[in-house]
């Protein structure tokens, strides 16, 4: 029996869908619902169903981001979008990503029945030429959305957790998609944008260099400047020196 899993905020279609839907007919059966991303997430990883039934657009979500995520971390996961929204550019958005149909609610019985067919059918066949470049349009768009939340939040404490989490993958996941993408750990490549601020910084002679440390989100001035040469082969002060000179 293929497993299906039933996400949206509104209760009587998930109610709806899991009665009326004919699964055993299509040798499925749906083992999990959800009422919200984050919920979904967890349930997932957990119960890693083979088919997924999801509303785009819930609270407290990025439907796109999220379906990127789902895409990535379980790329053989097939998926139809339940949305209310006739937006032809996040449908087509959502296709590059590998989703099979998208879905207008309410849904005539057929087209969710036919959505059902083509899923199962995907599962029980060759891979679609096009399923291994959604799963890279996937994993680029979940690398890009991570690396544009460092860029906006590296004077902060961040961790690979709390990355993670607002792009909507588990952490390892993350770690994995980050030395694929960029063949760095993400210790590394968060002081390359931090170190990247730093510079910019530097050009102003009246800032310090504990005062730049600080505000690129180092702790520790010591271990900035380890970081800094490291990545630069020159200190702090020499890069600053070299670069006011020049100027």
């Amino acid at each position: 029996m293929y497993r299906v899993m039933i996400v949206d905020d509104e209760d009587i279609i998930v109610a709806g869908l899991t009665k009326v839907m004919p699964w055993q007919r299509y040798g499925c059966e749906v083992v999990a619902t959800a009422s919200d991303g984050i919920t979904a997430q967890a349930l997932l990883r957990e119960q890693k169903p083979d088919i997924l039934f999801t509303d785009i657009r819930m609270p407290g979500a990025d439907g796109i981001a999220l379906i990127a995520a789902v895409r990535s971390e379980f790329p053989h996961l097939q998926i139809a979008i339940l949305s209310g929204f006739p937006d032809f550019e996040y449908a087509q958005r959502a296709i590059g990503l590998g989703v099979v149909r998208y879905l207008l609610k309410p849904s005539k019985m057929h087209d969710l029945e036919e959505a059902l067919a083509q899923m199962v059918k995907n599962l029980g066949g060759p891979p679609a030429p096009d399923a291994v470049q959604s799963a890279e349009n996937a994993q680029n768009f979940i690398i890009k959305q991570a690396t544009a939340y460092m860029e906006q939040h590296y004077a902060e404490k961040l961790t690979l957790p709390e990355v993670a989490e607002k792009v909507y993958v588990s952490q390892w996941h993350l770690s994995k998609l980050i030395a694929k993408n960029t063949n760095q750990s993400f210790s590394d490549l968060l002081n390359g944008i931090r170190i990247a601020k730093a510079k910019e910084l530097l050009a102003d002679p009246s800032k310090k260099i504990w005062e730049v440390s600080e505000a690129v989100g180092f702790s520790d001035v010591t271990h900035f400047s380890r970081i800094f040469k490291k990545l630069e082969n020159r200190s702090a002060n020499e890069y600053r020196n070299t670069t006011l000179a020049g100027s």
